[in-house]
């Protein structure tokens, strides 16, 4: 039997009860044998995320940024999205040695009970969607032929190699990039550079100028980049007929791995 990998616990506002940790959490709550506590909520990563970034935990901008998280967390009470046992989902639903494609967002969704965690997707409570993840469902009907869903849940995507990855974990309610500058950058560059670094090529889908500002991290020659416009209302004209969702399983095609389904089932409950 291999031995149990070294865990990080990071905490930053609240308990965490061990029903409501994500399946990979639970999967290796009883392998940590190290910790690095903040402030109460757990985050123990999968084996290859937590070999991968271990390291990063220590350094100073990682422990300013969370006692940041935290001190916003307590001063503005359920008002940081997402939720403290959300702000590493991505990382938790799509394990370093299963990635295969990365989407790269900006922050989470503004909005309450929006964000948990995988960039451009809603929680499975919400039905009112929002525009740029309609657009993305537009496209990707007339892409592929896919019926648009009645949710927004993006999950089937990740649990296939997508890593769902904001470029900012968190942020305070209705103030989008509030939490900008404070060290989330730092973290997910190099998340970046991990997934980058990887043998098998990566499909690095960058949808905006500030996504797009990412690739100097990326080898372009052992990576596949597939470039648009941000699929906001304020771009979309320019996003509509890029065809990416075909573009990306064209490419893993070519490089022998199974293509995405992209479909996302219709969850039950009000429409």
């Amino acid at each position: 039997m291999d031995p149990p990998s070294r865990c990080f616990a990071i905490f930053f506002d609240v308990a965490v009860e061990s029903s409501l940790l994500l399946p990979s959490q639970r999967s290796h709550e009883h392998a940590c044998d190290t910790s690095v506590n903040f402030d109460n909520v757990n985050l123990d990563l999968p084996p290859s995320w937590n070999d991968a970034l271990s390291g990063e935990f220590d350094k100073p901008y990682f422990k300013s940024l969370a006692k940041f998280v935290d001190e916003e967390r307590k001063a503005f009470p359920l008002k940081i999205y997402p939720g403290p046992d959300q702000t590493f989902a991505a990382l938790h639903f799509t394990p370093l040695d299963k990635v295969r494609v990365l989407l790269l967002g900006q922050d989470p969704y503004p909005g309450e009970g929006m964000a948990h965690g995988l960039c451009f997707s809603v929680d499975q409570s919400v039905r009112k969607l929002p525009a740029s993840l309609k657009n993305i469902f537009k496209e990707l009907q007339s892409d592929l032929g896919h019926a648009v869903p009645n949710n927004g849940y993006l999950v089937p995507w990740a649990r296939q190699g997508i890593l769902l990855l904001n470029t900012i974990l968190t942020l305070r309610a209705g103030e989008p990039l509030s939490h900008k500058g404070k060290g989330w950058e730092i973290f997910t560059d190099e998340i970046i550079r991990r997934v980058n670094a990887k043998t098998d090529p990566v499909v690095f889908v960058l949808w905006g100028r500030p996504a797009q500002s990412k690739i100097n991290l990326i080898d372009t020659q052992r990576h596949v980049i597939i470039q648009a416009a941000h699929p906001s209302p304020l771009s979309c004209r320019a996003f509509f007929g890029t065809r990416p969702f075909s573009a990306i399983n064209a490419a893993l095609r070519a490089a022998g791995s199974p293509e995405i389904d992209w479909r996302i089932p219709d969850l039950p409950g009000p429409v």
